[in-house]
């Protein structure tokens, strides 16, 4: 199968790097050139432009960081749209807003062309290894016709509905538990902190009531204050905090423990920490803990 893939960040390369290595033909296309070379020694062929990559694959697969990103992609001069032949298919990997997905669907429905959405659960290293989880909703026949390509990238694919923008009301579900566990667990290690307790020996403890690889991970990740080379920064934390509260403002309801990491997040900000690791809220809250 030929896809095409657009967007070579910490997780569109090590994705690439799977549909290579998978046997499937790959075009690629990248903002910045430079990310390009070492794929094409691998063996993809270079997009000039997103209409070009669409072209050259009539499948072609998004990973970008926000819906600015997503929307230039789409709609921009030699846009992904204007180049997608009748019945090509747009996969989207990114986390995008609730309504920016409606828009895709509707837009590519008009020129003929299937959207489908399938945001995925897990960092970087889960790409590298194809252990992402993914999350798919769309048309059942482009579903089934990008099969081949999904189970190249991931161990658990969950389909979640005929419309694509499902995909995202599901990832941003995760994504908030994700985030309320950040919240809650920062919270936790400054609270016994203060009585003397390490945190490592506080994780320790929890993780055999949780038992959650996520637990596991990030408490890591926080105890040993590893938040350098982010696997997910703290400024697409608080872009996907946002996009959560703009989807429940829509649907009429209140996300109080949102509200709380959006606070958390924008303070970090403010310190200059935008390209920390999102699990950077505990450093936030230490700080704090001590004035």
């Amino acid at each position: 199968m030929k896809v095409a893939l657009i967007g070579l960040g910490n997780m569109g390369l090590p994705i690439a790097e799977n549909i290579l290595k998978s046997g499937h033909k790959l075009v690629i296309y990248n903002r910045t050139a430079s990310k390009l070379q070492s794929l094409v020694e691998k063996g993809a062929e270079m997009a000039v432009s997103p209409a070009d990559a669409a072209q050259k694959a009539t499948i072609v697969f998004t990973i970008l960081s926000d819906d600015k990103a997503a929307e230039a992609v789409v709609y921009g001069e030699k846009g992904i749209i204007s180049g997608l032949p009748k019945d090509g298919i747009h996969v989207s990997v990114s986390t995008l807003s609730v309504e920016l997905a409606k828009k895709l669907e509707e837009d590519h429905q008009k020129n003929s062309q299937a959207f489908v959405s399938c945001p995925v659960l897990g960092r970087p290293d889960a790409a590298a290894a194809a252990a992402l989880r993914l999350l798919v909703a769309g048309p059942k026949q482009a579903r089934e016709k990008i099969m081949p390509v999904l189970n190249e990238l991931g161990k658990d694919i969950f389909v979640v509905g005929e419309k694509g923008h499902l995909a995202n009301v599901v990832k941003l579900g995760n994504n908030f538990l994700i985030v309320s566990m950040l919240e809650a667990l920062s919270e936790a290690f400054v609270f016994v902190e203060k009585y003397g307790i390490k945190a490592d020996a506080f994780l320790e403890i929890a993780n055999t009531l949780f038992a959650s690889p996520v637990y596991q991970n990030y408490g890591k990740i926080m105890v040993e204050e590893r938040f350098e080379e982010a696997g997910f920064k703290l400024a697409l934390g608080l872009k996907d905090v946002n996009l959560m509260l703009e989807a429940a403002h829509n649907a009429k309801i209140s996300l109080p423990t949102a509200e709380i990491a959006k606070k958390h997040y924008e303070e970090g900000i403010e310190q200059g920490w935008s390209d920390l690791d999102w699990a950077a809220i505990v450093k936030l809250l230490r700080e704090k803990s001590e004035h």
